[in-house]
């Protein structure tokens, strides 16, 4: 009996061989990230990258952030990949489709691909820690983002977000 879903799986490309991943455990330190500089979602706000989609084939992107202030993205859709978010400081609210949820330490929430959402911190600091799976472009998204001396405008801000499979569905909508 315990065969049949190792059956089923055996098939998935969850059981594939990652193109290219690490050689072995790794530990990346509080504060650090793991292959580049600091990075800051909206120029200030540390989002560290904890496991890459260089360690993992593409399959699995990690970041840890750490917010001093009430914000968060606008309204987004990834085209090609989940996300979970692990709320491990302060208050968050999450939109997900047309549902709000309001999440504090301990709680998990987990985000379908295609399916518009944002979330906005409600306490004055917060951290979360979020996984994106499949990683696709979302590493070369914030390093491109962490790059620019300004908030671009909103026709280069719809092009950025395309080319890293993603688009724009609206304002902070929170």
């Amino acid at each position: 009996m315990i065969a049949a879903p190792a059956l089923v799986f055996a098939g998935s490309r969850l059981t594939t061989a990652p193109r290219v991943s690490a050689t072995g455990p790794f530990i990346v330190d509080a504060g650090k990230s793991r292959f580049v500089g600091v990075v800051k979602f909206l120029g200030a706000h540390p989002n560290d990258l904890k496991v890459s989609a260089k360690d993992t084939g593409g399959q699995l992107s990690v970041f840890e952030y750490s917010g001093t202030a009430k914000i968060g993205p606008m309204l987004h859709v990834h085209f090609k990949q989940h996300e979970i978010f692990m709320i491990i400081e302060g208050w968050f609210r999450f939109v997900v489709g047309k549902a709000t949820h309001h999440l504090k330490a301990g709680r998990t929430i987990f985000l379908p691909r295609n399916i518009p959402h944002s979330w906005i911190q409600l306490s004055d600091f917060g951290k979360l820690i979020y996984f994106l799976q499949p990683a696709c472009k979302m590493e070369k998204f914030f390093g491109y983002m962490n790059s620019l001396p300004e908030q671009p405008s909103t026709e280069a801000m719809n092009h950025i977000h395309i080319s890293h499979q993603m688009k724009i569905a609206g304002p902070l909508s929170l």
